[in-house]
């Protein structure tokens, strides 16, 4: 594990405004995510075969809905997953530099675009304010062509050329409804990522559907992999009799401790990192797990929880996870040993797992940077926490590098060790970690702001939001926040969400957020690792798609509220031709992404 690195703050990725989805798309990313999951699964098990005539791919998306019990509204929705799905590994096949991305040019920001148009489409000017620009540069760098334009008739042209042999596009569900018969016919492979409203101005998207799909390529061997599946039998390690198994009978109060710690609530993401990791780096993705993996896993989880009670004991935080905290219950004398308990049996069990003396010598040197580095952060916060004053958002983004992002990289490194492979992986795994834990303790620090009306973003702790609010004030204002900075016993902790919404500093900590995300997705450029590049980026989505991100103003929240009700005027559009008169007069060619 490397020093630390400088802190600087990411390139700010263009941001989509956040619009309420057509009714007939799954109001929320979980949602929708959800959905992909199911569609994925289903063409894994009946293994339908495209081109697909329309009706037919109507009755699978019927079946489908009759399984998953969702509203009928989404069967149009449904229908066109299914068919990227059935056309998924033939689109890995083929080379980046025979494939066309076509993008609708509604996703820009309209009132603003100083792109000009000719007969070929946009003609983006790269100035920042939209995804598109994002996307081209990396489509062209992987070979893609490319092409923002409306219609379809210059697609049919590029295809008769036959230097393109699949598509990868981005259209709203009308005009998708319209090319199928034409994707049909003309049997290109080719994914579309419907846009979230049809409306033609300043859409939405699920960008991380659109990267995915980019990048396809079949070197990579974990394209196949269901996530959701690794997590969930990582996820069954860590029960009573698992751990019984692997540890043996526990010893004593402190070990009864230390196992019921292990199993309390969380979400193990580290363990989970890294078995990914060994999965993506192994030479076979679908063998079994190695049994001894196990301890490795554990192993993690037994550092972060140990962090996470010493963590709880300096902060005097009193609950975790809707429970009391372990030093609130049994004292702190006793939680301070199973915290030692616990990085001890990390400890051992990495010592133990059956992999030659070099690669377990080299886990245990991470291990220990690791926890070295962990208690630099952590000390630094104590430090400030004995004098608190005002920090920058950099020194506060630098803590958390220091204190937060070890942990992921412990995880990410320990899979890679044990798989063998760490020395050429080994700096793209430090960049990411850095990007992913500092993201991470960003989006706790809004989800604390967003509790408790904004009260917990005055907890004994620095804070990104109140160093970004501070920043972004002045006068009364800011030195009211210097006062919250100083942990003033007289600060009105009340008027403490209002001064960090008039300074915007809550939707600026989300622009950061997912700023160092695709950070984190950046630092997998130079990676030649093709299943480990797209292993790490699935998993990030993962991580940040699992639960809601809070946040939305009440207005807001209604609407999502509105949009999930059930509409019964609506209509599904993907029938039989025969029972659905659609005019295709517009739709010049088999582009399965024509768009609006």
């Amino acid at each position: 594990m490397s020093n630390p690195t400088p802190v600087a703050l990411p390139r700010l990725v263009p941001l989509q405004t956040w619009r309420a989805p057509k009714r007939n798309i799954p109001p929320t990313p979980m949602q929708r995510s959800s959905m992909l999951q199911a569609v994925r699964n289903y063409v894994a098990e009946f293994s339908p075969v495209p081109p697909m005539p329309i009706a037919e791919l109507a009755v699978h998306a019927a079946r489908l809905v009759e399984s998953l019990q969702c509203d009928p509204i989404y069967r149009d929705f449904l229908g066109v997953l299914i068919n990227n799905e059935m056309w998924r590994e033939q689109l890995a096949r083929i080379p980046y530099e025979r494939r066309l991305l076509l993008l609708p040019k509604c996703l820009r920001i309209e009132a603003k675009c100083p792109a000009p148009f000719d007969e070929f489409g946009l003609l983006c000017k790269q100035c920042g304010l939209c995804s598109i620009q994002d996307l081209t540069i990396e489509a062209e760098r992987l070979g893609y062509a490319v092409l923002v334009a409306e219609g379809s008739a210059i697609v049919m042209s590029l295809v008769q050329t036959g230097k393109i042999e699949a598509i990868v596009g981005v259209s709203c569900l009308s005009v998708l409804e319209r090319a199928f018969p034409y994707m049909e016919a003309a049997a290109i492979p080719g994914v579309a990522v419907p846009l979230l409203q049809d409306d033609c101005i300043d859409t939405n998207v699920d960008l991380e559907w659109v990267w995915e799909y980019i990048h396809l390529t079949a070197d990579d061997q974990t394209r196949r992999l269901d996530l959701t599946a690794l997590r969930d039998e990582v996820d069954g390690w860590f029960t009573p009799v698992s751990l019984e198994a692997l540890l043996g009978a526990p010893v004593g109060e402190s070990e009864q401790l230390a196992r019921d710690w292990l199993l309390r609530a969380g979400k193990r993401w580290r363990p989970f990192l890294a078995v990914a990791v060994f999965q993506a780096l192994r030479h076979n993705a679908t063998d079994p797990l190695p049994s001894d993996l196990r301890r490795l896993a554990l192993a993690v989880e037994c550092f972060h929880k140990a962090s996470l009670i010493h963590d709880d004991i300096e902060d005097g935080d009193e609950q975790r996870y809707g429970q009391r905290t372990l030093h609130a219950e049994h004292g702190i004398p006793v939680a301070i040993n199973v915290g030692d308990l616990l990085i001890g049996e990390g400890y051992r069990l990495l010592a133990t797992c059956q992999a030659s003396p070099s690669v377990r010598a080299e886990m245990l040197r991470v291990a220990a940077d690791a926890q070295r580095e962990l208690c630099r952060g952590q000390g630094a916060e104590l430090a400030w926490a004995r004098k608190p004053v005002p920090l920058s958002s950099l020194q506060v983004i630098d803590i958390f590098q220091r204190k937060t992002a070890p942990a992921f990289e412990v995880a990410l490194r320990l899979g890679a060790i044990y798989s063998g492979r760490h020395e050429e992986v080994s700096e793209a795994l430090g960049a990411f970690s850095r990007s992913l834990g500092i993201a991470y303790q960003i989006r706790d620090d809004l989800e604390d702001f967003e509790g408790a009306d904004g009260s917990d973003a005055a907890a004994l702790r620095p804070s990104l939001i109140l160093a970004v609010a501070r920043e972004r004030s002045n006068g009364v204002a800011r030195s009211q926040l210097e006062r919250h900075w100083r942990r003033d016993p007289d600060a009105d902790r009340r008027a403490l969400p209002t001064l960090v919404r008039e300074a915007k500093a809550d939707d600026r900590c989300r622009h950061l957020l997912e700023s160092y995300k695709e950070d984190a997705v950046r630092s997998l450029a130079t990676l030649e690792h093709p299943s480990l590049k797209g292993l790490l980026r699935r998993t990030l989505g993962k991580i940040f798609n699992d639960i809601e991100i809070k946040g939305w103003c009440k207005e807001q929240q209604e609407d999502n509220l509105i949009a999930a009700k059930p509409q019964a005027t609506a209509t599904p559009v993907l029938q039989a031709p025969e029972t659905n008169a659609v005019a295709h007069d517009n739709v010049a060619g088999p582009a399965p992404a024509t768009v609006a």
